[in-house]
This record gives C-alpha cells, sequence and structure tokens, in this order.
C-alpha cells in the first residue's frame, strides 16, 4: 500500500504506511479520525489465519474509531480509548461467536488521541508506540509477549527477546477474552516530538537504537521519513528470504508544545529539595552568625566604655577624691 499522508490540523503532521511483506494477505489494518478529542490515530495486526486476521483488525480499528468519536465528554481521554478498546474487543468476540470460521481470530492495537493539551496512548498486545525527541527515546510502550515478560525479570535482554523465537507469541489481544486488560498513559510533548505507531513487522526486524535513528531523521520530510523506514524494513525482510510480516507505520508530529507540561523526575524533585533545604540552612547559619558577631562588637564595645570610665576614676587627683 502506498504511502496516504493524514489530513490534520496544522498543530499536527501525519503520516501512515502499510506494506504486505512476504506474506500471501495483509493482515495490518489502520485508520483515523478527527474526533471530538482531537486527532485519532490507530494501527491494529490481527491473527488467526486465514481471512480472520485481517477481519479482526479491520473491526477493531472500526470500532475503536466509533467508540471514540461517540466518547463522553465528561470523561477522561484515557477512559475514553479504554472503553472505545473494549468496545472493539467485545465486536471481534461476537462476531467470531456468529461465525464459527473465524473463531480464534483476534488482534493488537496501539492507539494515539492527541490534542492541544496532551498525547494519550493506549495499546494491546506487541504492536507499539514511540515517542521520539530529537533523537531520543521519550517513551515506549511495554510489549505485552512471553518474551518481554522475561525481559521484565530481567532473564533476557531487549535485543535477545527480539531474536527469539518466541518474539511472537503474545500474552494479550483484542478478541482473546471478554475482559481485556488496556495500557493507557498521558503524556506532555514538545514540539517536533515524534509519536510512532507500528507493528511488530516494522519493530521486530531491526535493532532499537536503529529504528530510533531512522525516526530521528531530520534531514527529509516527514513523509519520506515514513516511506524511507517501510521501504528499508521491507529490503531487509527481502533480503533474509522474503517470508517476512506485513508491516504498518504511522508516525505524527507535532508543531508545538502541549499545554500540559512535564512532571518533574522524582529523584530531581528530591535533590532540588535538598539543595533548597541546604541553601535554607546556609542562610540561617550566616544570619545566626550575623547576630552573634553584633552581640560579640556590642559587648566589646560596652566592655571598652566601661574600662575608659574606670581608667578615669583612677586618674583623677587625689585633692578630687580626699576633699577632706
Amino acid at each position: 500500500m502506498d504511502l496516504v499522508q493524514i489530513p490534520t490540523s496544522e498543530e499536527f503532521s501525519a503520516f501512515v504506511e502499510s506494506r504486505i511483506g512476504g506474506r500471501a494477505e495483509n493482515q495490518d489494518s489502520y485508520g483515523w479520525k478527527e474526533t471530538p478529542f482531537g486527532l485519532l490515530v490507530t494501527v491494529c495486526d490481527g491473527m488467526g489465519g486465514g481471512p480472520g486476521g485481517k477481519m479482526a483488525s479491520s473491526i477493531a480499528v472500526k470500532e475503536i474509531i466509533a467508540g471514540v468519536d461517540e466518547g463522553i465528554e465528561e470523561d477522561t481521554y484515557g477512559n475514553i480509548l479504554i472503553k472505545a478498546i473494549r468496545r472493539a474487543n467485545m465486536a471481534i468476540i461476537e462476531y467470531a461467536n456468529e461465525n464459527p470460521a473465524y473463531m480464534g481470530m483476534g488482534s493488537t492495537c496501539t492507539v494515539l488521541l492527541i490534542n492541544e493539551k496532551c498525547a494519550t496512548l493506549a495499546h494491546v498486545g506487541d504492536s507499539r508506540i514511540y515517542q521520539i525527541r530529537g533523537k531520543s527515546k521519550v517513551y515506549r510502550t511495554f510489549d505485552h509477549s512471553m518474551v518481554f515478560d522475561l525481559v521484565k525479570q530481567k532473564v533476557i535482554t531487549e535485543e535477545q527477546a527480539r531474536l527469539s523465537a518466541q518474539s511472537n507469541v503474545i500474552t494479550r489481544a483484542l478478541g482473546a477474552k471478554y475482559d481485556v486488560e488496556v495500557d493507557c498513559v498521558e503524556l506532555p510533548y514538545k514540539a517536533k516530538d515524534r509519536f510512532v505507531l507500528c507493528t511488530d513487522g516494522i519493530h521486530g526486524v531491526v535493532p532499537e537504537p536503529e529504528l530510533i535513528e531512522m525516526i530521528s531523521n531530520r534531514d527529509q520530510a516527514l513523509g519520506a521519513v515514513t516511506d524511507s523506514i517501510a521501504t528499508t524494513i521491507d529490503g531487509e525482510g527481502r533480503n533474509a528470504g522474503g517470508e517476512h510480516d506485513n508491516l504498518t507505520i504511522a508516525i505524527v508530529e507535532a508543531n508545538a508544545d502541549s499545554e500540559v507540561k512535564a512532571k518533574m523526575n522524582p529523584r530531581m524533585k528530591l535533590l532540588m529539595w535538598v539543595v533548597a533545604a541546604v541553601c535554607a540552612l546556609c542562610l540561617i547559619g550566616a544570619g545566626i552568625g550575623a547576630i552573634l558577631k553584633g552581640n560579640g562588637q556590642k559587648e566589646a564595645e560596652t566592655n571598652s566604655d566601661a574600662s575608659t570610665v574606670i581608667q578615669k576614676q583612677v586618674n583623677k587627683p587625689d585633692s578630687i577624691i580626699n576633699k577632706e
């Protein structure tokens, strides 16, 4: 599928591209919409064999968009996304129950809801969302997969997880069970930050530092960067035998800072409190020292005056002292 520019307001720029890779069918799906709560972008990776994977990811995209679009204004952005994703989960399960040929189908999902206030991210499965600032990773979702559970336990590294034969075994998916757990976070952003939604057909092919370097490319326009990443990953797959996974990537770039600002790191906050306390103690100590010094000077002056009086009395003529 060709590169697609996502229509947005002047506050954001966005592109998406999806390719079939080396598979018979592209079971990835994506979608977007300007909702009452901001720009919504979602990327989903279907699974289940036969037509099930494509059906599941298509249902997920459709229901997530509809769920957000119909969200309650009084709700938080996070709750709006979670409810929309749970709605998609139920829709997949119900479709499979009504159509036995689709039993066992499911889908991952990544969802970005971004407006002038903040960016809200939600995901289920091993598709990812990155927030890139400059050349650095500010935030990244954590895969719901068997190998990344081992990463959490520090049994293996993330690179070992990427290369593992079990890397495609996921622990959460839409359509797997009635009660789906959704990871959701609200983040501030700065101008030129890039939010990247991608399936494992993108992030599972190259080491993460290499992927971040490609995302961070500022020498090309955003659309060219998106297309270049898809082309590079597709080429890697073809060079490896041509049986590589479907690959989908969406990049949304902010053109201004969010209204919500980043909260201070707890360690930095503690350090600032310590520094402030030390400064306060120093000031208090200096004040006490000045007071003591002043009192000392006054006492010395008093003693000096007393000595002068005594000396004058001692030096008086005898005739005055002994008047008789």
